[in-house]
Formats: structure tokens, sequence, C-alpha cells
């Protein structure tokens, strides 16, 4: 179920007068899929928004709807609490905002769940003398290990898989390059915060050449051979690394095509990616 909605308002409406007082029902949107979508906006204390709510919920359960959503601001964090205690749960939150969820209806309930994955990528930047660019981190499992590894960081929201190779490596070494392909991906499981992990092994051309580490994260970086980088004790032991370093050197000596991007559009207009095997892409 989304919670996208329609343009149809509910309309503040009274309670019925049979209760002992009348109570002001919440205004929400209905969505395309039988659910209600209240977006809080304005202050209100919790005893009246305790009562409003529960009137509105009997109301939209007379009504036959499915499920109520309710964006809450970080300034209405007031109002959490008597949500959670009239059966709403947490769905998922924003620097901005906390979504909360109630399944009323009288069906199983089929909620989607909160995004599942994380999307990092792997930047295979090799130059014309079969040198690859490589960096030694500053913070995390790698700190003081000298290992060298790939540019990588993590697929910003609204942000494509190409774009991010790229902006992740001019972050880290100052290298302007054109993104080819994906060669490769992995998925590992309770990777972050108990989500999934897809992680993309990108290639990409340099059109720069002169370094220029990030200072706050990276410790050193540098150009080099390629065989000396899948060479590494540490490569060589770990089999997700040593795979990424044949596929890489798989890529240079051998015919292995990857995934390129080509751009399309959406029914709803938006433009987005598809990549496929870049041996097929003038086919259509």
């Amino acid at each position: 179920m989304s919670t996208s909605t329609s343009a149809s308002a509910i309309e503040k409406q009274i309670a019925p007068e049979n209760e002992a007082q009348q109570v002001e029902l919440l205004p929400g949107v209905e969505d395309l899929h039988g659910g209600i979508m209240l977006n809080m906006e304005k202050p209100m204390g919790s005893e009246a928004f305790t009562s409003s709510l529960g009137a509105s919920i009997s109301q939209w359960k007379q009504q036959g709807k499915r499920a109520v959503w309710i964006k809450l601001p970080i300034e209405l964090v007031n109002l959490v609490e008597p949500a959670v205690k009239k059966g709403f749960r947490y769905h998922h939150a924003e620097p901005d905002y906390l979504m909360l969820v109630n399944w009323i209806g009288n069906s199983a309930n089929n909620l989607p769940v909160n995004a599942s994955h994380r999307v990092g990528i792997g930047a295979f930047v090799i130059n014309d003398k079969r040198e690859v660019l490589v960096v030694q981190e500053k913070k995390g499992k790698f700190k003081g290990k000298g290992v060298w590894k790939f540019p990588t960081g993590v697929v910003n929201e609204g942000e494509d898989i190409s774009m991010a190779a790229i902006r992740e490596v001019k972050e880290e070494t100052w290298i302007d390059t054109e993104f080819l392909e994906i060669l490769a991906f992995r998925q590992s499981h309770k990777s972050f915060f108990t989500k999934s992990d897809l992680f993309f092994v990108c290639m990409l051309r340099p059109y720069s050449f002169d370094i220029k580490k990030q200072d706050r994260e990276i410790e050193a970086a540098q150009w080099m051979s390629l065989d000396d980088y899948a060479a590494q004790p540490f490569i060589q032991k770990h089999s997700a690394f040593s795979s990424v370093a044949k596929v890489c050197l798989t890529k240079l000596e051998k015919d292995y095509t990857g995934f390129s991007p080509i751009p399309t559009t959406t029914s709803s207009g938006k433009t987005n990616y598809l990549y496929i095997n870049s041996n097929d892409l003038n086919e259509l």
C-alpha cells in the first residue's frame, strides 16, 4: 500500500451528536489504496489530539478505510505517545518528520515495509597505464590497516548510481571521471541498522590525473598498478574483494561486458536509467 495521495481531502467534520461532547475530526486525505494520510502541521495539545484521533478513527473504520498514516514533523513530538497508544507504530523517519501508521481494516495487513536496502558504489577508475585509482581511509574498519581500496560511498536519495560514482571519486580524490559501466553488483544483509545492502562496482574513465585527496576521510590516495592492487594480501584473503578484482582484470583482458545506462521515461514522465549489456545498446 502506498502513501501517495489524491487531491480530494476529507474535510473537517464534527463527531456524532450522541458522543459525550462534540469533537472535531482530523482532516485527512484519501490515498489511492483505501487509506488516509494525516499530515499534522499545526501544534495541538495531546489531550485534544487523542480525542480527535479516536473519533476520526471510528469514522474512518465505518467508511471502510484500511489504514491511517500520520506524518508528524519533529516539532510535534508531543503527539507521538498518544498516537502510539491509539495503535500506531513507527514506519520510517527522516531528519524533519516521523511517519506512523495504523492498519484499521478488517482484512489482513498488507502495508508496505520501510525501505529495505541501502545502495552503495565502488569506483573502478582505470587509466591508460593500467593503473587504478585507490585510497586508504582514515576511519572505519580499514583505518590503519594499510589496505588500498577503490573509492566507495553511498548513493544519495534521488541520485542516479552513475552520478553517485562520479561524485564519490571527485569528493575523495578530486579526479574528474566519465561513467562507463556497472561491472557487477552484490547483495548483503544486516549490514547497516539491520538493512540489506546493494553494492555496485562501477567502471569509470578518468579525465584528470592529479590527485588531491579529501583530508576529512582519506589518509592517502594514489594511482596503483591493477595487478599490484589485486595482489594485496587483504584482497587475496577475502573473496568479496578478490572476486571484484578478478572481474576488473577480466574486463581489461577478455571480452567481458558490463551494464551501461540508457535514459528512459516512466508513465508519469519521470526520467530514469535502464542498465543493459552495452554490446546491445545499438539494438535499442
